[in-house]
């Protein structure tokens, strides 16, 4: 943080959060490493962000909708695939997907790259559904769509059955 940033927070009695490259809180699940930028701890739990690097030809989950929260994504790198009930959209870097509550939506890498996007959550809702499947894959439960819906209802999301 540069002087006059830290100058301004002192002044304005605000703390600022930086997290900066390598840091932040990791999630791996399966071939999908997140990076929690910010779990809403810093945003009165208004917004949460984060970073997600999908492996090649990696599935997302269940199509579902989400009742509480808005989701955006920020293509950084690559192409993911959205499929918003029986449409697919091709992402590719520097495209902003954003999902309302209530739209059915699910995305995948369907290519032979990586690709990185950027998540946001607001309210900041679904940044422990991420790590409820991470405690689950580590107690041994394999990630299977059963398991991602089941803690989907934890979080105001349920699966878009009618486009399943």
């Amino acid at each position: 943080m540069t002087d006059e940033a830290k100058n301004d927070e002192k002044n304005s009695g605000a703390t600022v959060s930086v997290v900066r490259p390598g840091e932040g809180e990791s999630i791996m699940l399966g071939a999908t490493r997140m990076r929690v930028l910010e779990d809403g701890s810093n945003t009165g739990h208004r917004l949460g962000i984060a970073e997600s690097v999908l492996a090649p030809y990696t599935p997302g989950p269940p199509q579902h909708q989400h009742a509480q929260h808005d989701e955006g994504f920020y293509i950084i790198s690559g192409t993911v695939r959205f499929t918003v009930g029986d449409t697919d959209y091709d992402a590719a870097a520097g495209t902003l997907v954003m999902v309302p509550p209530g739209a059915p939506h699910t995305f995948a890498n369907i290519t032979g790259q990586p690709a990185v996007m950027l998540s946001t959550f607001t309210p900041d809702l679904y940044v422990q559904y991420f790590r409820d499947l991470q405690d689950m894959i580590a107690g041994g439960r394999e990630l299977t769509p059963q398991v991602n819906v089941e803690v989907m209802s934890h979080y105001a999301t349920e699966p878009a059955t009618d486009f399943a």
